[in-house]
């Protein structure tokens, strides 16, 4: 089933206080504010705020040794109801619905890009971006999981910023770099991006590097430390 998401009209209105909003509520009760379970199983929520977030990450070099992109199954059918995870994030996130023809092929419709705060028309302009990128999630921690865990992680819909709908261009500008090399084009979306990042690095308990862990302090210094509510997927 199709999960709800924030559409991108609201994030057009509301970018001023976008970095005040909490985020979609997960199912378990969380855990007191500040304080991240020792340990925890999936499915288990904690509440702090994102700043406390970052701190809690383990800091460590990363290693792309072995990465290759088909190590994460992606853009699956999961409910087998004809529309894999990229059509899924595209039919959710339109700002004007599209039309379904056979095997999921999407027309009319359009969407909002925050990463350069651009509406687009046609789902060829637009690309779904693993916010965190798979080669990132590699080299942080993800080598070490299994071909399902990896599968679970491309093609997360459970958490509404572990994918985003973005133009292509600006997703293929960011590439797999992480905020020390990039940051979204359109600046006030840069305390979302950031603070969303620290999220999805949160729920899947991945790694941050010194240079990545210093590149997110220091912008999460001129942002709001907004709670995040993070539930773990592992």
């Amino acid at each position: 089933m199709r999960l709800a998401r924030t559409r991108r009209t609201l994030l057009a209105a509301l970018f001023a206080p976008l970095a005040l909003l909490t985020p979609t509520t997960a199912h378990a009760a969380p855990a007191a504010a500040g304080n991240l379970p020792a340990r925890h199983a999936p499915g288990e929520t904690a509440t702090l705020p994102v700043r406390d977030a970052l701190a809690q990450l383990t800091v460590a070099d990363e290693d792309r040794t072995g990465y290759t992109r088909d190590k994460f199954k992606h853009w699956t059918d999961a409910d087998k109801d004809g529309c894999n995870t990229r059509a899924e994030v595209l039919l959710e996130e339109a700002v004007t619905a599209p039309e379904i023809g056979p095997k999921c092929a999407l027309t009319g419709g359009s969407w909002y890009s925050p990463y350069d705060d651009r509406y687009l028309d046609s789902a060829s302009q637009l690309d779904v971006d693993h916010l965190v990128p798979l080669a990132e999630a590699w080299d942080s921690g993800a080598s070490a999981w299994t071909a399902k865990e990896r599968e679970a992680y491309a093609n997360d819909l459970d958490d509404s910023r572990a994918l985003i709908a973005v133009s292509a261009a600006s997703n293929r500008s960011k590439a797999d770099k992480d905020p020390t090399e990039w940051l979204p084009p359109y600046t006030p979306y840069w305390c979302e991006y950031v603070t969303n990042w620290v999220a999805d690095k949160t729920r899947y308990q991945l790694r941050v590097d010194p240079a990545e862990h210093n590149a997110l302090a220091t912008r999460l210094a001129d942002c709001p430390d907004r709670p995040i509510t993070v539930t773990f997927a592992r």
